[in-house]
Order: structure tokens, then C-alpha cells, then sequence
């Protein structure tokens, strides 16, 4: 009998190569992902009882085509839909189990990410046709009604119908966009934005997951590997980043000793590797700022002139605030805390409450205790995380001691 672990381990992995190869197949994206998602249910009802099939991708596959000639034959009555239907069960008796294409998982990526759907609806729709999750799953991740994810869903698919499954034309201009979704998973997974827990794991592993399947896919590319070794890099510290009751635990704080050591080596690996060989990217700079945190032995021995030095590089390809807001909180670690501040004057109030947070602690450290008490305390009201609001207003209060 197989654990439900990892059965579940099992059908993400096979998830997009079934969807792959059906709307390969037949075409009918939207059609397709329902009667996938119907088979992977099946398959998690039946396995852990049953066992595994001898082919379990193409059991998926075999079920999945059969639940979708089902659907085309139900939703339309007329004669040339049932022709249609009668086609497609005539494929399915004499390609059923034919092994789809490695690079599906790619293709679909790319499919998820089309320039027409907003991201909130690439997300959802990767997690959903990539990563196998279910709607009440992705719904649950994010805080919001089933009913409210479905629909997002249903939108995105209903945009996508007509377009051609397949590797689009000059594919890698529309790579950024597939990496800064999976960045998005993963930056929502390892801080979340709201709710009473300060990461949302399953996210986080699930974006690392995509990413490692697009490296794999695409090994040659720098940015593939800079934005896995981004990832890897970052979520070494999360055993760190929560105290015993899940109180929020800041970087110069950490107990190092139980950073994830492996995944530490494999990141810097990552990042050095392409940075060895390609022009050095955004997720690549970011890589190597990571890398520097994490392999500094302690707070007080972190390179903050190396890091200010990319982060100087990385503004200057991505000068978005976030990036900027950064930079002046390493320029404060090099020049001091009020040079840093004057920095933080120029940002507007996009970089939301991590703008105040930041300058609360530059202002604590400059010794302006009523100052950095009251941006601590803007922060707090303006964060919709409860982690990141109690961790906030601890810093105020501890200033009026």
C-alpha cells in the first residue's frame, strides 16, 4: 500500500505531462485541465487502497481522455460534436498510453503565463495545471473563498481557448514572465502577504519544485539557475525565521546552525556556476546577494560592501522600489544609518509597510528612538501579516521601556 504522500508526490509529478499530452492530443485546454484534475482525484482515491498502476502516467492519461470525450459529447448534442467525440474515443483507442513530450511541463508553463491573463491568473492557473494542485488547495494558500479561486480560474482558462498548445514563437522573451510567476509563488510561499502564519511552506516547495523542473528543462540558462539558487538560497533559513510559538525571527538573529546546509551548497553551486558562464541577471544578482547572507558565519561577518556593491548592479537593471529600498538598507550597513535614510526619502509608498519598517530600525539605530517607535508602529498598522504586525509592534513598545 502506498502512502498518500506519496501517492500526492506522485500525480504532481505526473500532472502537466497528462494535461500535456491531452490538449496536445485533442486540443480543448479548458476541457482538457477539468478532466486531468477529475483523474488525478480518481488516482488519489484509488492508489493508497488499490496500489499503483503498472503505468501510472497512463492510467492518467487513459482515464483523463475518457472523462473529457465524456465532457464533449455531454456539452454538445449536436451531430457534429458527437462526430467529434467519436473521433477523439477512436484516438484514444489507438494512442491511449503513448508517452507525452519531456518538454510539456515547459510548454504548459509557458501556456499558463500568456501575456493576456493578469498574474493573479497566472498563478493560479500554473498551480493549478503545472503543479496539480486543487482549486480548494490554491484557495486555501491564498485566503480567499473557493468560489472566488474558480472563477479567477474559469476566466483565465476561458481567455486561453483558441490558443495553440505548443512551444510559442520566439519562447524565450516570454520566459521572464514564467520565472517572475514562479517567483511570485515562491516569494508568497516563503513570506506570506496575510494571515496568521508568517510562510506558507507548500507554496514555497511547490515553487522550488516548477523551478527545478524548468532548470532541468533549460540547464543552460543563467537565469533558470539563478532564480532556483534564489530560491534554495533563501529557503535554507526557514526553520530559522519562526521562534517556538511562530513569532517572526529577523535575519541578524537567526540561528544559523539551523539553516539548511545542503540546500546552501547547492544554491551557491547554482549561482556560481552560471554566473561563471552568462551575463549576470537579475535572479542571478539576487542569488549571489543570498548567497553572501548565507554563507557569512555570522551577522556581524556579513560582506555588506559586497552586497551594496550588487545591489548597486541590480538597481541598475531593476530599479523597481523594492530593489531600491534594499540598497539603502545596505548602503546603511556600509556608510551608516542616516545615509541610508536619506535614501529611503527619495522611495515613494510603493514598497508598502517594509518601507516603514526599514526605517524604524535605520532610525533606532541612528538613536532617534521616538522616530523609529512611530515607523515601527505606521508598519505595523499597514502589514496585513499577524506575524509580521506583532513582531512590529513588539520593536515599538520595546522603545518606551
Amino acid at each position: 500500500m502506498d502512502t498518500p504522500t506519496e501517492v500526492e508526490d506522485l500525480l504532481r509529478l505526473h500532472a502537466p505531462q497528462v494535461l500535456g499530452a491531452l490538449v496536445r492530443r485533442y486540443g480543448h485546454f479548458d476541457a482538457a485541465e477539468d478532466a486531468v484534475q477529475e483523474a488525478l482525484l480518481a488516482a488519489a482515491a484509488q492508489w493508497p487502497a488499490a496500489g499503483l498502476p503498472d503505468n501510472p502516467r497512463g492510467w492518467l492519461i487513459k482515464v483523463a481522455a475518457r472523462r473529457l470525450t465524456d465532457a464533449l459529447r455531454s456539452e454538445e448534442a449536436r451531430r457534429a460534436r458527437e462526430e467529434r467525440a467519436a473521433a477523439l474515443t477512436e484516438r484514444l483507442a489507438t494512442g491511449q498510453d503513448r508517452a507525452p513530450r519531456e518538454d510539456d511541463t515547459l510548454t504548459l508553463l509557458f501556456l499558463c503565463c500568456h501575456p493576456d491573463l493578469a498574474p493573479p491568473a497566472r498563478i493560479a492557473l500554473t498551480l493549478r495545471a503545472v503543479g496539480g494542485l486543487t482549486t480548494a488547495e490554491i484557495a486555501r494558500a491564498y485566503l480567499v473563498p473557493e468560489a472566488t479561486m474558480a472563477q479567477r480560474i474559469s476566466r483565465a482558462k476561458q481567455k486561453l481557448r483558441g490558443v495553440r498548445f505548443g512551444r510559442p514563437d520566439h519562447w524565450e522573451i516570454r520566459l521572464p514572465a514564467v520565472l517572475h510567476t514562479l517567483y511570485l509563488i515562491f516569494n508568497e510561499g516563503y513570506t506570506a502577504t496575510s494571515g496568521a502564519s508568517l510562510q506558507r511552506r507548500e507554496l514555497a516547495g511547490e515553487a522550488v519544485r516548477l523551478t527545478r523542473g524548468v532548470h532541468r528543462l533549460l540547464p543552460g540558462d543563467g537565469e533558470v539557475a539563478g532564480l532556483l539558487a534564489l530560491m534554495l538560497l533563501t529557503d535554507a533559513r526557514r526553520d530559522a525565521r519562526t521562534g517556538a510559538h511562530g513569532e517572526l525571527v529577523p535575519l541578524d538573529e537567526q540561528d544559523r546552525s539551523r539553516w539548511d546546509k545542503a540546500a546552501i551548497e547547492e544554491g551557491v553551486a547554482l549561482v556560481t556556476g552560471a554566473l561563471s558562464r552568462c551575463v549576470a541577471g537579475p535572479y542571478q544578482v539576487r542569488a549571489a546577494i543570498a548567497a553572501l547572507h548565507d554563507e557569512a558565519p555570522s551577522a556581524a561577518e556579513t560582506d555588506w560592501l559586497q552586497i551594496l556593491g550588487l545591489y548597486e548592479v541590480l538597481v541598475r537593471q531593476v530599479p523597481g522600489p523594492v530593489e531600491r529600498l534594499n540598497r539603502a538598507v545596505a548602503l546603511a550597513m556600509v556608510d551608516g544609518p542616516r545615509a541610508g535614510l536619506a535614501e529611503l526619502d527619495l522611495l515613494g509608498p510603493e514598497p508598502g509597510h517594509r518601507l516603514d519598517a526599514a526605517r524604524g530600525h535605520l532610525l533606532e539605530r541612528a538613536g532617534d528612538l521616538a522616530g523609529a517607535r512611530r515607523a515601527y508602529e505606521s508598519a505595523a498598522a499597514q502589514t496585513l501579516s499577524l506575524p509580521e504586525q506583532r513582531y512590529l509592534r513588539g520593536r515599538a513598545a520595546r522603545l518606551d521601556e
